[in-house]
């Protein structure tokens, strides 16, 4: 166990979403369809359970019927220092194309480097480092 896993429910683009997380992040990613599930709450082709599993974890689906998709307010989700300068950059500039930085990726007054943005399915971002001495 890894420790907190962020279980995200999407608007009906959870397969979308998990692949792009894969393609930022890497890792191997599964995807279980409402139908395979047995679930009938909505389309068959909808994700029941999606995990991402690597150097970043996420797990996810597409909301149900009785479910409200993900709506971020006052929080991020944080990768400070989770993997070197140079991956956690690009990591920022990936889940940026499309989205919507909030604060750039930069050099703090205490040393260390930190960004925050949403990305284009409206998940909020904090990413930093501490520079390398």
């Amino acid at each position: 166990m890894s420790g907190l896993i962020p279980y995200l429910l999407f608007p009906g683009n959870a397969a979308e979403a998990l692949r792009h997380y894969r393609s930022v992040f890497g890792g191997e990613l599964q995807l279980l369809d409402y139908a395979t599930a047995g679930r009938r709450d909505g389309p068959g082709d909808a994700i029941a359970h999606g995990q991402l599993s690597g150097r970043v974890e996420l797990a996810g689906a597409d909301a149900g019927a009785d479910d409200d998709a993900v709506q971020m307010s006052g929080m991020f989700l944080s990768l400070l220092g989770t993997a070197d300068a140079l991956t956690l950059t690009a990591w920022y500039d990936k889940l940026a194309a499309d989205g919507r930085v909030i604060d750039a990726l930069q050099k703090r007054p205490w040393g260390d480097f930190d960004g925050t943005l949403v990305d284009r399915y409206g998940i909020r971002w904090l990413i930093g480092f501490h520079p390398e001495d």
